[in-house]
């Protein structure tokens, strides 16, 4: 199992690479595992994995790779993929389920509000210089 410093290690190079090609596909999203149990509940669903890695799929229809973290800080298994693989190999009619389990990471509610509107103006106090 890769610590959490080769973790950060691996993350910034897979970053380094998306901002150096362009290509944001290469990032990573993160789902709490409980989506697994729509699939454990499929006859024609594969679920395969190792210590770290998996597979998800419904079988000559679609498969994703995931990584699997069983160490993340809240004690949930948490599942990731990339942008690329979500895009491309997960069927549109899976993705609002995905969805349904991404876990965020920390953000600011106001920032993603802003972002999300064009021209959106987030008055949330005086502004003041970075401490």
């Amino acid at each position: 199992m890769a610590t959490t410093s080769s973790s950060t290690t691996f993350q910034q190079t897979i970053l380094r690479r998306a901002l150096a090609s362009g290509d944001a596909r290469r990032l990573h999203v993160r789902f709490d595992a409980a989506l697994l149990d729509r699939y454990r509940a499929m006859p024609s669903a594969e679920l395969l994995r190792t210590q770290t890695v998996g597979r998800i799929g419904v079988a000559r229809r679609w498969s994703i790779d995931v990584g699997i973290v069983e160490d993340s800080p809240d004690g949930k298994v948490v599942l990731h993929a990339t942008m690329d693989d979500l895009l491309t190999r997960l069927p549109e009619e899976e993705r609002d389920h995905w969805i349904a389990h991404l876990v965020p990471e920390p953000a600011s509610a106001n920032f993603l509000q802003m972002k999300m509107a064009a021209a959106a103006c987030i008055d949330d106090g005086d502004t003041r210089a970075w401490a």
